[in-house]
């Protein structure tokens, strides 16, 4: 396993990138105290590839060509050759060095460029929800229900930042309260269990929207997150309950979080799902199943959450990346390459 050295600096300008299945996100980042200076967005659908989508949103903003890229995208880094989960582009490092002109590319995780943003937040970056103070230093973790279920860890370790992607939105979710007993019979399993991300995402609400419709028996069909929040809205009692468990799980898993990696810290809230839903994040059912950790009730009350309202959690992620590379150990082995020239700066 590789580090970027400590020494090393990036070639400014740098172009940080947040590619997702349906958009691509890009900024530039001019020097090492530079302001992020957003590009725009673009739907991936609009272009052959990236370096067409970067020539066309991103060149434009900028008198001087970025010599350096660092791109977030859902999914591992494998090989020079990167297909997109939720989109037709396939990311290859090597060819956009050659088509654009630059220096070198970084590819790391999505989550692992949220959990770059959370030693920065300041302010109206974030909303806190219920009790707890942040203890400086310390490792942070970042949950993100959107599509799936994203999740990382930010572990400080020897006056260093480390971000840790993984896949615990895969985690087992089991039943908990008596309500949850009665309620998780009716669940759609997949592949014979019921993990976090098959009820905590996009795609998870509206399973659990029906399994709440059969255990009421009702008649109710809400097919989408959004006809599920729009539902709880005008206060649909399937949307409402459906609401009420998703967020009393969350609260549960982000507190098996916390209490692994002991993020004192604070635990993060980010992805599609979260803005839509924080009037039943704010309720107390969120935060009680987030403390409700015994023998541990009293250390989950001092750990805070919040939910991240920063507009492009991803992009700020890598571009302080940019700025202070020397200030995160990120794990560079398979996931650098550079054109036939020095990696350090000139």
């Amino acid at each position: 396993m590789s580090f970027l050295s400590p020494s090393m600096s990036f070639n400014y300008p740098v172009l940080v990138a947040d590619i997702g299945g349906t958009n691509a996100r890009f900024a530039l980042v001019d020097h090492a105290t530079a302001p992020t200076r957003m590009c725009g967005k673009t739907a991936t659908a609009g272009h052959a590839d990236i370096s067409s989508a970067i020539r066309e949103v991103v060149f434009p903003e900028t008198d001087q060509k970025p010599r350096t890229a660092i791109i977030a995208v859902a999914g591992p880094v494998t090989g020079d050759s990167i297909p997109l989960t939720n989109a037709a582009w396939v990311i290859e490092p090597l060819k956009m060095i050659a088509d654009l002109g630059l220096e070198q590319v970084i590819v790391l995780n999505d989550f692992e460029a949220q959990a770059l943003a959370l030693p920065g937040y300041r302010g109206i970056d974030v909303e806190q929800v219920g009790s707890g103070a942040i203890r400086e230093n310390s490792t942070k973790f970042v949950l993100g229900p959107g599509t799936g279920l994203g999740a990382a860890a930010m572990i400080y370790a020897s006056s260093t930042w480390i971000p840790v992607p993984g896949e615990g939105g895969h985690v087992e979710l089991g039943p908990v309260t008596p309500e949850d007993f009665e309620i998780w019979p009716h669940i759609e399993r997949v592949g014979d269990r019921l993990g976090a991300e098959q009820i905590l995402s996009g795609t998870g609400l509206p399973r659990l929207a029906r399994a709440i419709a059969d255990w009421t028996q009702s008649e109710r069909h809400l097919e989408t997150p959004a006809s599920i929040t729009m539902a709880a809205e005008d206060n649909d009692p399937v949307a409402v309950k459906t609401l009420e468990v998703f967020a009393r799980c969350l609260g549960r898993v982000s507190g098996d979080f916390a209490l692994t990696v002991l993020a004192r810290g604070g635990v993060y809230l980010t992805g599609g799902v979260t803005p839509r839903i924080t009037r039943f994040l704010a309720d107390g059912g969120f935060r009680a199943a987030f403390e409700a950790k015994a023998p541990h009730g009293s250390l989950m009350s001092k750990i805070p959450t919040f939910v991240v309202q920063h507009p492009d959690p991803a992009l700020e992620g890598l571009a302080s990346f940019a700025r202070t590379p020397a200030a995160f150990a990120v794990d560079m082995h398979g996931r650098q390459w550079a054109a036939a020239r020095s990696l350090h700066a000139d």
